[in-house]
């Protein structure tokens, strides 16, 4: 299997953005691929293209071919040009300790304290007021 870094085409029409991924050589331009390795827009101003070297690296010591628009946002991306690495978690995974569950309890009992305080403060006074000009 041949394997070559190249770009996928995402984006409506006129406005195209482009995936980096790894494919198979015989896979259509927009079709399979082995694993997402970055993206490319550009039309956005500024940083405009994210690489996650550490896996093309590893694609290229496999035997992996690069384009040429990849090779030159690569060399880009060496000079430290594009946008910057995200090393976190994905975005939508939740964290797995227990320790938001702890925080909650302690902000819980303190809830029920700051609501009594905030009636005492202005809502009796409103109550013993009227009680007053009724009586």
């Amino acid at each position: 299997m041949a394997v070559k870094i190249r770009l996928r085409r995402t984006g409506a029409r006129n406005a195209p953005s482009y995936r980096v991924v790894a494919t198979d050589t015989r896979f259509p331009r927009d079709g399979r691929f082995l694993e997402i390795v970055g993206w490319y827009d550009p039309k956005r101003e500024g940083p405009n293209f994210q690489l996650k070297q550490e896996r093309i690296e590893h694609w290229l010591s496999n035997g992996a071919r690069m384009s040429d628009t990849v090779k030159s946002l690569l060399k880009k991306a060496r000079a430290g040009l594009g946008a910057p690495v995200e090393t976190q978690k994905k975005p939508n995974a939740e964290p797995k300790s227990p320790e938001p569950a702890e925080e909650q309890q302690p902000a819980a009992e303190a809830a029920p304290a700051a609501e009594s305080a905030a009636p005492a403060d202005g809502a009796e006074s409103e109550k013993g007021d009227e009680a007053a000009a009724e009586g």
